[in-house]
């Protein structure tokens, strides 16, 4: 198994670069699996631990990066040469809230790059019961490395528009396309939805609409009133309804959430999935009247992840055109371009030591 040694970036408390450190590879416990990492995607909680302040729940020095896709070089036979996507949330599975179909949130969790060191990194040491195996026939389709957006980017959009309750012929306001955002909008239109994305980057509604995107608004300049006007404006024109939109905010912004929230009305679903710390001033009274909800949603239950993988290899959903790869050795360059927005479309470091 090549030198017997793994290769992570981590961050310390230190502000500025990732530091590499070796070490050799660890014994493994009967519950869990060595995975060399075939590829891990940047995500906005990555940046938010390097450069935002929020708290891993693991002291640091640590390993980020928990959107990982590898092959098993060690652990239960049964696994062992096996392409898999690590899910970003691993839950127990015994407990009250796995065995009631919410192992999302188990409160016994781990995430990689979180509780224990991640996907930044040739090679991880992890919990195999929810590994999922990636078929053949979907490598035929991508390389193993682009298809570590699955953990995260894609199975988190795919989750709360299953839990949104959207139906076929329903109105789908996207309001935030990025690296997250924009796999919600093709679910949707997956789903049969028609679909409007809201962003501020012209180049990012291109992308959107070149890809099947039903009509796209770029919100800059416009104050709250003006676009739900023109958003009332595009569902007439696209034939919807004028209640039940189902709305999800993916930009993680202040502007984004209190965008979404006016855009509520009647039998409306709100779901928030961007996440910021900024705390928003809204009249809740507006659920009420409107007799709408909103919920939020945290990762993606593992058992929905076979879900996602059957969307890509049978081509109805497209990601070669939203993932863009890096050496893994340049993760302060990426790091820094994120956090810049340099880039339009998902990181994924590569490592290129292993």
């Amino acid at each position: 198994m090549e030198d017997n040694i793994i290769r992570q970036w981590q961050m310390t408390e230190v502000d500025g670069e990732l530091i590499l450190v070796e070490s050799e590879f660890p014994e493994l416990s009967r519950y869990e699996a060595l995975v060399k990492v075939a590829g891990c995607g940047v995500c906005h909680t990555d940046i938010s631990f390097w450069h935002h302040g929020v708290r891993t729940k693991k002291e640091l020095p640590l390993t980020l990066g928990h959107e990982i896709s590898g092959k098993v070089v060690a652990g239960p036979t049964h696994l062992k040469g096996k392409n898999v996507i690590i899910p970003a949330v691993l839950p127990c599975g015994e407990c009250e809230l796995c065995t009631k179909g919410r192992s999302n949130i188990c409160q016994n969790q781990l995430m990689p790059g979180n509780d224990f060191h991640g996907g930044f990194a040739s090679h991880i040491k992890v919990p195999f019961e929810f590994l999922c195996e990636v078929p053949d026939y979907v490598l035929k389709k991508y390389p193993l490395e682009q298809l570590a957006v699955i953990a995260d980017a894609i199975s988190t959009p795919y989750q709360v528009i299953e839990k949104s309750e959207l139906e076929f012929g329903d109105f789908a306001i996207v309001i935030g396309v990025g690296g997250v955002g924009i796999y919600g909008a093709l679910i949707a239109k997956i789903k049969g939805a028609k679909v409007l994305a809201i962003d501020i980057n012209d180049k990012k509604l291109a992308q959107a609409k070149e890809n099947g995107v039903h009509a796209t608004l770029n919100s800059v300049g416009l104050n709250p009133k003006e676009v739900k006007a023109r958003v009332k404006e595009i569902a007439a024109e696209l034939g919807v309804s004028k209640t039940g939109w189902k709305i999800f905010e993916f930009s993680g912004t202040t502007a984004g959430q209190e965008m979404g929230f006016n855009l509520v009305t009647f039998a409306s679903t709100l779901s928030v999935v961007g996440f910021t710390l900024d705390k928003l001033e809204i009249r809740l009274s507006n659920l009420m009247a409107f007799d709408a909800k909103i919920i939020g949603t945290w990762g993606c239950k593992p058992e929905l992840y076979s879900e996602v993988i059957d969307l890509i290899g049978s081509g109805k959903l497209d990601i070669a055109d939203f993932v863009e790869t890096f050496p893994l050795s340049q993760i302060n360059n990426v790091f820094a371009g994120t956090l810049e927005h340099k880039y339009d479309k998902r990181s994924i470091l590569v490592p290129d030591f292993n």
